[in-house]
């Protein structure tokens, strides 16, 4: 049984659009006589496009921009139809230009907006979705539609600082790799042979160990390089396990460095996400999972069903919060008085802009600890080998003064 999307005519001339489930065309024009109404098309419904992640996926960037644009024409009073076409006309990304204008072919078939959006799931998630029916049903749209604009910012922002922080390290550690290798395998071989002109003087033992390890990395740089890819893929698999990622999470979490910054993007996540939901409407039992889901640390996502369940039972937010030790107690007191005021969505808006500053100044801070770190790190592992083999030189030059 496929869905067709209708349009017909009733008897006092008013035009209708639905959908309906049937197995052929015919059956739905019969099922639409018997209720008098003169079919005017019949044409089965579209299946949702299977959208990549990455590639020729929609950007957070675009979607921000159509959010606006749409806010803004919801506002000046435009039919909803009406701003689908206009923008998916407009949009030069060719993908994000068939979702919008399928989401409109949706809506003029009758479907409500938000299951229109559902049908695309990885340009519109789980929260958007929820937020544009919250805004349906309350009839405030352009307002939910502002507020999801202004979440996608702040959250891309959040990210933007996260993989600032967290990429220059790894670049770094990269390349040092990269450099240490390239002295094993090529220069040390150089000044071995070399040394091996001068005779049988005694190499210092620095140079000797340098030399050492230069052969080994040259003996087993297959074995290397088959482990070191064994290693990179079998730890992505762990990632994608439950337990995996939990372990990870874990201890991402508790890194020196590291860790407390990643609390402070978890904190300003959650608050953030959770405050826009609530103040759009959407119910506490809903949002909680929600923002659970799109949690992106399965220890934050383990605390925030736990908070959930309680609630369910009865309980407030703040208790079970402090009873998880994942969120700091200034977040649990303020968002007490959140619930004590009934101003949870003002409080927790609040919460997120001081940990967004939070983790802004936390990231420039690590940025220039790291930096002299990382220089140190590097020069060390350079300074070291280039002082092994130059040591055999000085003493030769040494030698020949003495004599």
């Amino acid at each position: 049984m496929a869905e067709w999307v209708w349009e017909g005519r009733t008897r006092t001339g008013e035009v209708k659009k639905g959908v309906m489930q049937a197995d052929a065309e015919r059956d739905v024009m019969l099922k639409l006589r018997q209720q008098n109404i003169q079919p005017l098309t019949v044409k089965k419904k579209g299946k949702s496009l299977n959208l990549p992640s990455m590639g020729g996926g929609v950007s957070q960037a675009q979607l921000v921009v159509f959010v606006r644009q749409f806010a803004t024409m919801i506002d000046a009073g435009l039919p909803l139809v009406q701003c689908l076409e206009i923008l998916g006309n407009q949009e030069p990304h060719k993908t994000f230009k068939r979702v919008i204008l399928d989401v409109k072919a949706n809506v003029e078939g009758g479907a409500t907006f938000a299951d229109s959006l559902k049908r695309h799931p990885i340009v519109f998630d789980n929260l958007f979705c929820n937020l544009v029916a919250a805004g349906e049903i309350g009839g405030i749209l352009d307002t939910i539609l502002n507020r999801l604009a202004t979440y996608i910012e702040k959250n891309v922002k959040l990210v933007r600082q996260v993989k600032g922080a967290m990429v220059y390290p790894v670049a770094i550690l990269v390349i040092a790799l990269v450099v240490v290798a390239a002295l094993l395998k090529y220069v040390i071989p150089t000044f071995e042979n070399m040394f091996a002109d001068l005779g049988d003087a005694k190499l210092p033992a620095l140079t000797q160990f340098v030399i050492g390890a230069s052969h080994w990395f040259q003996a087993n740089f297959m074995a290397i390089v088959v482990i070191g890819g064994a290693a990179f893929y079998g730890f992505k698999w762990a990632l994608r396990q439950e337990k995996g990622k939990e372990i990870f999470d874990t201890v991402m979490l508790k890194l020196p460095l590291f860790g407390p910054l990643l609390r402070k993007v978890a904190v300003a996540k959650f608050t953030r996400t959770l405050g826009t939901m609530i103040a759009s409407g959407v119910p506490i039992l809903d949002a909680l999972d929600i923002v659970a889901k799109s949690a992106g640390n399965k220890v934050i996502e383990r605390a925030i069903y736990f908070v959930r369940e309680k609630i369910s039972e009865g309980s407030n937010m703040a208790e079970p919060l402090a009873k998880t030790n994942v969120f700091p107690s200034m977040v649990v007191q303020m968002i007490a008085v959140g619930e004590s005021t009934g101003a949870m969505d003002t409080m927790l808006q609040k919460i997120a802009d001081f940990y967004e500053e939070e983790v802004e100044v936390a990231v420039g801070s690590l940025t220039k600890l790291l930096e002299p770190l990382m220089m140190v790190f590097i020069g060390g592992i350079v300074g070291t080998v280039l002082i092994a083999m130059y040591l055999p030189i000085f003493e030769i030059a040494g030698n020949v003064k003495t004599s």
